[in-house]
Formats: C-alpha cells, sequence, structure tokens
C-alpha cells in the first residue's frame, strides 16, 4: 500500500489523473474499471483534456463496476448513465470500448473479462461508512465475486433521494456489483478519497482491522494499491501511519 496525500480536491485530483494515464499510455490493450459519483469529477475534466477525441486512446476499454437498474424503465442503469455524463460522452469514448455490467450479464462478467486479460487498474472512491464500489457494510462478504445485493429500507431511500430524484417507485429490488474477490483480482487499485467526512473511513482503511464491517478495509491486503487523498480526508491518520506509507 502506498499513500499520497495532497494539500486539495484539485491537487488529488490531478495526481490521479497522471497516474491512469500511465496505464491508459501502455501500447497494448488496457482494461479500466472506473468509478462514478462526486470524488472523480475533476479527475474526469483532466482526462478529457488529455485524452478527449484522440485515436491514440482506442485500446483503452472501460467497465463499470456496479449498477442499480431503473425499475420498470427501458433505460441505461444508474452507474453507466453517470458515467457517460461525467467522462465517456465528454472524451468521446467508442461504444465498442465501452462494456456494461448489467442485471443480464453479471453471472458472466467476470469469466467475458478474465478472456480479455482481466482489469489492469480499477478507479474507486471511498464511502464515509468504508464501502467501495457496490460494498457496503452489513451485505459484504469478502468471498463474493460478482455479486446481486437486495436494496430495501433505508438503501432504497437512500438511492431514491440521491440517484433517482426522490422516486421510490423507480428504485430496483437489488443491484450488481463486482465483489471484493473480482476487485482483488485486478491487477492494480487506485483509491481516491476526498473531504473531510472521508477522514474517519480512511483512517479506518489503513489502520484499523480488515473487517467485513469495514468493506474497503480489504483492498490494503492487495499488492498493488494507492492511494490519493486531500489533506482533508487524511486528517485522521496518525503520525506514524503517514510516515510509513506517504510517498514524496
Amino acid at each position: 500500500m502506498k499513500l499520497i496525500v495532497t494539500d486539495n480536491y484539485n491537487e488529488m485530483s490531478q495526481i490521479a489523473s497522471h497516474h491512469m494515464l500511465g496505464y491508459m499510455t501502455q501500447n497494448r490493450r488496457v482494461n479500466l474499471a472506473i468509478t462514478a459519483g462526486r470524488t472523480p469529477a475533476k479527475l474526469y475534466e483532466y482526462l478529457v483534456s488529455a485524452i478527449g477525441g484522440r485515436s491514440g486512446y482506442s485500446h483503452v476499454h472501460y467497465y463499470n463496476f456496479d449498477e442499480i437498474a431503473f425499475k420498470g424503465q427501458h433505460r441505461e442503469g444508474v452507474t453507466i448513465s453517470s458515467l457517460r455524463q461525467l467522462f465517456l460522452s465528454p472524451a468521446q469514448i467508442k461504444e465498442t470500448n465501452i462494456h456494461k455490467l448489467t442485471d443480464d450479464n453479471f453471472l458472466d462478467f467476470e469469466r467475458l473479462l478474465k478472456q480479455e486479460g482481466g482489469l489492469d487498474l480499477v478507479l474507486m472512491g471511498l464511502g464515509s461508512d468504508g464501502h467501495f464500489c457496490g460494498n457496503i457494510p452489513g451485505l459484504t462478504r469478502f468471498h463474493h465475486p460478482v455479486v446481486k445485493h437486495p436494496i430495501e429500507g433505508d438503501l432504497a431511500e437512500f438511492i431514491a433521494r440521491t440517484e433517482m430524484k426522490g422516486d421510490l417507485s423507480s428504485v430496483p429490488d437489488h443491484y450488481v456489483t463486482m465483489g471484493p474477490m473480482s476487485v482483488m483480482a485486478a491487477k492494480n487499485l487506485l483509491l481516491i478519497v476526498s473531504g473531510e467526512n472521508k477522514a474517519w473511513a480512511l483512517a479506518q482503511v489503513i489502520e484499523g482491522a480488515v473487517t467485513e464491517q469495514i468493506p474497503a478495509s480489504v483492498l490494503k491486503l492487495h499488492p498493488s494499491l494507492l492511494i490519493i487523498a486531500d489533506r482533508a480526508s487524511a486528517s485522521q491518520l496518525s503520525t506514524e501511519s503517514l510516515e510509513r506509507y506517504v510517498q514524496g
């Protein structure tokens, strides 16, 4: 595990974009699983500026690692819709380079991915509760591959509020995600973290026990994990951790 602490969100985003470009400029097929949400928004702006519409990146393929469908609607799910808005459409990524995880293919997703060489990099954010991808406390088991989880109770209300404009009737009864076992099979992991509200979770990941109650804690067992965090999100880390993990 390596840690880079930046002064602010913009610097975190820029450094993370440079890290991703290091993979994207390789002269072979590159498979990236990328995250939606607010944390990567600026990172994607930097990437769009660097690669948008350029044919030299046609060897890079993109995967969503989780998905929530819109119940009763014939449209793409929450995650891929967000990724299109944030990055895929502005960067003019060809449809042939976009590989969607869906309700229909989740059982075959891992097998198909392995046939294409597996994931070179997974770009993830960190939830304030310690979740990563769709791996949330209470549902996650470290042995899970690509898996379907139920949506009910508080989770259903949260998804309706944050992703579906308050429309609870559009929330399905389940979602799909790459589980810890599938994510840990990737060659490299990049975790980006920003904001004081993520400080507790980041401290648990780096300094706490590996436990399913903090799903992202398992990521530190990966042989190639890089965490890029801004100073606010790193504010609860001990001096010992900063001295041990921070890269110059």
